[in-house]
């Protein structure tokens, strides 16, 4: 692993206001509804945790992995799911909770095979958007912050599997 430090972005302090403000935003837009939270693992766990924690309706909860799959080193778009989801989504609210919105080409893909599971309605939240890395459209609900294109870790974002533990958005700076 080349030589590198984390700088903060993003500090705790902040990101916990923010997913107090969106938490507080969801519920009211589901108010009277049950929300179904879907995790995309590893990097929503953190977020979605916190989230959940902050909605005043009832929530569910269910977690899928997939990967991206392709001879390149960027994503291809193209979704192996490696963890499905537990519960059917048919006629629930859902919310897909992410980490980060990069590229679009996974989240466009995932989005489309749940919508084909008919739940009752399908929004997406992120804690990060990374607009300036936009390749295919993604509609975003909820949003708590607009980065730079940077490299980021921290509240499960990773360099290597490392850093997912941190309680703010670093960047990564390579010495």
């Amino acid at each position: 692993m080349e030589k590198h430090h984390v700088e903060v972005l993003i500090s705790e302090e902040q990101v916990d206001k923010k997913i107090q403000e969106i938490g507080d935003m969801i519920s009211r837009d589901y108010a009277g509804k049950e929300i179904h939270l879907v995790c995309v693992l590893k990097g929503g766990t953190f977020f979605m945790c916190e989230l959940a924690k902050r909605i005043t309706v009832p929530v569910t909860l269910d977690f899928m992995s997939v990967s991206s799959y392709g001879g390149d080193t960027k994503s291809s778009g193209v979704v192996k799911i490696v963890k499905d989801l537990d519960e059917p989504l048919q006629g629930k609210d859902v919310l897909v909770v992410e980490d980060i919105v990069d590229s679009g080409r996974t989240l466009s893909y995932l989005l489309e095979m749940l919508r084909d599971r008919k739940p009752a309605s399908l929004k997406l939240c992120t804690l990060l958007d990374k607009p300036d890395r936009r390749v295919i459209d993604v509609d975003v609900d909820y949003t708590a912050f607009q980065i730079p294109d940077k490299f980021v870790v921290g509240y499960g974002l990773d360099y290597d599997q490392r850093y997912r533990n941190l309680p703010y958005i670093g960047t990564v700076e390579f010495d």
